[in-house]
């Protein structure tokens, strides 16, 4: 006999998630993903300057606001086959890392390890116990009695006002958490600690950016940042060795705690590097790139299929045919008119919503195909491929994390564990261990070039008459992103967004084939259907980013319904 068990909404995210399971023997039998909002922002660029897209984009999210930025600008550049000037690809290289830096520590301390840790349970841990088991795993200098104590007086002191803040609601001595009250401890500690370092990669963000989130300074032909090193208004040294020491003290946070603590706690969960995996069809795209034309990258990005890393493609450039001739997107169960799977240049964006139906449409998400098959998308794709194809930073910080899990578990692990929930966390903490040396080689890489005399930040745009098309791709945090526009006389005439989240939360396509999340909790246990906690576990390890938070009011102004965060 089966549980149908209802989600809605998935909280701990960016936007409106319903997800639905049947559960059966303890363990979920089938899945429905469905994004509950629509997004529109397609409709809202027709007639436009394609100029402006770039602005209006980045409010497609309130997180996801810079990768839609760059994704935009990418796509109109393709168009018109314009090259950028070197400063400027180095200064976009700079904020992307930096805001993916903050991202993804955002992602694990604030959105999902709540999924793992018993913050009830730290009360009990001994301050200096865990010191000890810290100091063993690390040399991050906080890893101190005096702190360790600091924030269990301070959680303490939560507890008995009634005032647990961000911890209320969670799902406290649920059977699945398993850490011991020290690693609890341990754990909620660095939560804290976090606040601090995502900051400061934001700082970086909004120091070259003009202001995060939605930055200021992209253009259509490179940035608007203005270089003269002796002038306090424009970009200078002084503003340039600061952001060399916040993100040096990001990439210091990276190595000694965020790469620790992911591979330490999933190695005291070793049953989920079975649970999870769903789709092994793999996507990416390079991104860093290291010349004016985006020939020539820092991160590479390729296909993988079946899970066979020995089997990598690799994209090539901006301009290259295998990723531009292969992206299509199936509505068949998506909110819109029609049944069709079309390329994104040949798509239109008519909204056609029904009630929920199984069989039927039940999403306003859209089903991305690569070559007709479903693709994962995300850190672990992206390190999938970089490892296959002999990335030397993702190798070391891959290999090192691994070791440290495998000490830990008691077993020998290996890339193949990646495929999986714990994997994908695994694969976000290694990958923003190499965009932290990554954004300080490539501000080097600045540095160096403005040493040289160049200053130039931008050429100039030039539309020509008749129907141009292009597509700008950006590995975003959560994944492959990619913005395809079509130009006629100087106006947009068709834009899509095909975004990490459409790839990974898509409902089944016309073949009746489900999407990346759908797949992965197939098979996940369920200890307590009442308190469905492992669902939340896989679903978060994706990252899920369905658009910025609305509230529901009837005329009068009042609120419908209370929603418990999960």
């Amino acid at each position: 006999m089966t549980k149908r068990i209802v989600i809605d909404p998935i909280t701990r995210i960016e936007g409106h998630l319903r997800i639905d399971v049947e559960v059966g023997g303890g363990s979920v039998r089938n899945a429905w993903s469905s994004g509950q909002m629509w997004r529109g922002i397609e409709v809202i660029l027709q007639g436009r300057d394609p100029r402006d897209a770039w602005v209006i984009t980045q409010r497609i999210c309130g997180v996801c606001t810079t990768v839609h930025a760059i994704a935009s600008v990418r796509a109109v550049e393709n168009a018109l086959e314009l090259e950028i000037p070197l400063n400027a690809q180095l200064i976009r290289n700079v904020i992307l890392a930096s805001h993916a830096l903050h991202d993804h520590i955002v992602h694990f301390y604030h959105l999902s390890a709540l999924d793992w840790v018993d913050v009830v349970s730290a009360l009990k841990g001994d301050p200096k116990k865990t010191a000890r088991l810290a100091q063993s795993l690390s040399p991050w200098p906080r890893n101190s009695v005096k702190e360790f104590k600091a924030v269990k007086d301070k959680l303490t002191a939560f507890v008995q006002r009634g005032q647990l803040g961000p911890f209320t609601n969670g799902y406290w001595g649920h059977p699945a958490m398993k850490l011991s009250p020290e690693v609890n401890l341990l754990a909620v500690t660095h939560y804290l600690q976090a606040l601090e370092y995502q900051r400061k990669a934001n700082q970086a963000v909004a120091v070259l950016g003009s202001k995060t989130p939605n930055i200021q300074n992209l253009a259509v032909g490179g940035v608007a940042n203005a270089i003269n090193l002796d002038d306090d208004q424009t970009l200078n040294m002084a503003k340039l060795y600061w952001i060399k020491d916040l993100l040096e003290e990001v990439k210091t946070f990276v190595e000694q705690v965020y790469l620790i603590d992911v591979a330490a706690i999933g190695a005291m969960y070793p049953e989920w590097l079975g649970y999870g995996a769903g789709v092994k069809n793999y996507l990416s795209v390079p991104d860093m790139p290291l010349d004016t034309r985006g020939t020539k990258f820092d991160i590479p990005g390729g296909t993988i299929f079946n899970g066979n890393l020995k089997g990598a493609k690799l994209f090539e450039s901006f301009e290259d045919p295998y990723f531009r001739d292969n992206v299509t997107e199936c509505i068949a169960h998506s909110w819109y008119d029609g049944d069709w799977t079309r390329h994104p240049y040949e798509e239109e964006t008519v909204p056609h919503y029904t009630e929920f139906q199984d069989n039927g449409k039940y999403s306003w998400v859209k089903s991305p195909r690569f070559q007709g098959k479903p693709m994962q998308v995300g850190p672990l794709s992206q390190i999938l491929v970089a490892y296959a194809s002999g990335h030397e930073l993702t190798k070391k910080y891959l290999t090192q994390a691994i070791s440290l899990a495998s000490k830990i578990a008691g077993v020998q692990l290996g890339p193949k564990h990646l495929h999986s929930t714990l994997g994908r966390h695994l694969a976000r903490a290694v990958r923003a261990a190499v965009l932290a040396n990554q954004a300080i080689g490539h501000w080097q890489l600045l540095v160096n070039n403005i040493a040289t005399g160049d200053v130039a930040t931008f050429n100039a745009p030039v539309f020509p008459k008749g129907e141009v098309q292009g597509f700008g791709f950006h590995e975003a945090p959560r994944g492959t992103l990619s913005h395809w526009v079509v130009i006629k006389n100087g106006k947009i005439v068709n834009y899509q967004c095909v975004v990490p989240t459409t790839w990974n939360a898509g409902p089944r396509d016309d073949r009746g084939v489900k999407g990346p999340y759908e797949a992965s909790l197939l098979g996940n246990p369920i200890a307590d259907p009442e308190r469905p906690l492992e669902v939340l576990r896989t679903v978060h390890s994706f990252d899920p980013c369905l658009a910025c938070a609305i509230h529901t009011l009837d005329p009068a102004g009042k609120e419908i319904v209370k929603v418990r965060a999960l």
